[in-house]
C-alpha cells in the first residue's frame, strides 16, 4: 500500500515508518524538521520503497503537490509537542495541531484517504480508576497542546461522520525509546539515561509523585501501524500503554547510580500535570489484538544501550 507519514523523522514517526517498510509498503515522509532529524531516517534513504519530502503542514500549497500522489493511508503525526510552548505561544501551537490538521483532513478528503490521527494522553484527566484511563475517561485541556490535540482529534472524526472518509484517532501514553530526544521537554526516560551515564544530577519536577505509564516505542510503532491496517479502527479513539504506571520518583531510582544524584525543583508548568497516568488499552487489544511486548525493565536496557553507543543524538 501507499502511506504518507507525516512527521515521520521524528521519534515515534521514524519506527512506524520502519515497521511499515518493512511490511512491504511504499512510504512517503513529509516533514519540516522542525522536531525531526534526518539522522532520525538516514537508514532508509536506499530503500527503493521509501521518499522523503521536506515541507510544512501549514503550507497548502506544498501538501497539495504531495497529494498528486495517491495514497491509501495517512499517518499524521506531524505536531508541535511540547506542553510549555504550547503555553508560552499558543498561537504557534494551534496553527501546527489545529489548522495543520484541518490542511492533513481536506486532502485526505480529496482522495478519501484513511488518516490516522495522532493524539496524546494529556487531553485526558487524572485517572479515577484502578484499572486505568479508557477512552471513556473525562478529557481536560489543561493546555494550549491539550486543547489543540483534542481539537484535531474532533475534527478528525468529524470527517469520518460527515464525509464517510476512514479515520481513526489514536492516544498513545508515555512513550520512550531510541531516538528519542534526551534534552528539552518529553522525554524523561532519556534525559534521566543521559544524565546518569554522564553522572549528573537528575532533576524532578515538583514532589515526583505524579505517575506515568511508560510505552516503549516499538510497542507504539505496532500500535499506530496497525490502527490504520485495521477496517476496525474506523471511527474509533484507541489507547496505547503499558497498562502499568510508577511514580517519577520510582523511575528516577531505577535509573540513577546515586541516590544522592535525585534532586527535586520547582515545577514550570504545575497547572497541566496530570498526576497520575495508567492506561486501558483493553479496547485497543480487543479491536486491534494489540498488546505491549516490551516490560519496562527490558525497554529500559535497550534505551540505555542506544544511548551509550549514540551520545551524539
Amino acid at each position: 500500500m501507499r502511506m504518507l507519514v507525516t512527521g515521520g523523522a521524528g521519534f515515534i514517526g521514524r519506527w512506524a515508518v520502519r515497521q511499515l517498510l518493512e511490511e512491504g509498503h511504499r512510504v512517503t515522509v513529509f516533514d519540516d524538521l522542525s522536531n525531526g532529524r534526518t539522522e532520525n531516517i538516514k537508514e532508509f534513504s536506499g530503500n527503493p520503497s521509501f521518499k522523503f519530502i521536506k515541507g510544512d503542514i501549514k503550507n497548502r500549497t506544498a501538501l497539495r503537490d504531495v497529494f498528486t500522489e495517491k495514497f491509501d493511508i495517512v499517518y499524521h503525526l506531524a505536531a508541535s509537542i511540547n506542553v510549555q510552548d504550547s503555553i508560552d505561544d499558543p498561537r504557534a501551537t494551534f496553527s501546527n495541531d489545529v489548522e495543520g490538521t484541518f490542511n492533513i483532513l481536506e486532502c485526505c478528503r480529496s482522495q478519501l484517504a484513511k488518516i490516522v490521527f495522532m493524539s496524546t494522553c494529556m487531553v485526558y484527566d487524572r485517572s479515577q480508576n484502578e484499572n486505568g484511563i479508557s477512552e471513556l475517561s473525562p478529557v481536560k485541556p489543561a493546555s494550549p497542546y491539550a486543547a489543540s490535540k483534542l481539537a484535531g482529534e474532533a475534527l478528525t472524526l468529524s470527517y469520518y461522520h460527515a464525509y464517510g472518509m476512514p479515520a481513526v484517532v489514536l492516544r498513545p501514553f508515555n512513550t520512550y525509546g531510541p531516538f528519542q530526544k534526551s534534552g528539552g521537554e518529553g522525554g524523561v526516560v532519556s534525559i534521566f539515561i543521559k544524565q546518569a551515564l554522564a553522572g549528573k544530577e537528575l532533576n524532578i519536577y515538583g514532589s515526583g509523585a505524579q505517575t506515568r505509564d511508560l510505552l516503549f516505542v516499538e510497542d507504539c510503532a505496532a500500535f499506530v501501524t496497525k490502527a490504520g491496517l485495521s477496517d476496525r479502527s474506523n471511527g474509533e479513539i484507541l489507547n496505547a500503554g503499558l497498562g502499568e504506571d510508577l511514580s517519577i520518583n520510582q523511575l528516577a531510582a531505577l535509573i540513577a547510580d546515586d541516590p544522592k544524584l535525585i534532586n527535586h525543583i520547582q515545577h514550570i508548568h504545575p497547572q497541566s500535570e496530570i498526576q497520575k497516568l495508567k492506561c486501558d488499552y483493553a479496547k485497543s487489544e480487543k479491536l486491534l489484538q494489540w498488546r505491549p511486548e516490551t516490560s519496562l525493565e527490558k525497554g529500559l536496557a535497550l534505551t540505555k544501550a542506544w544511548i551509550v553507543e549514540n551520545p551524539d543524538l
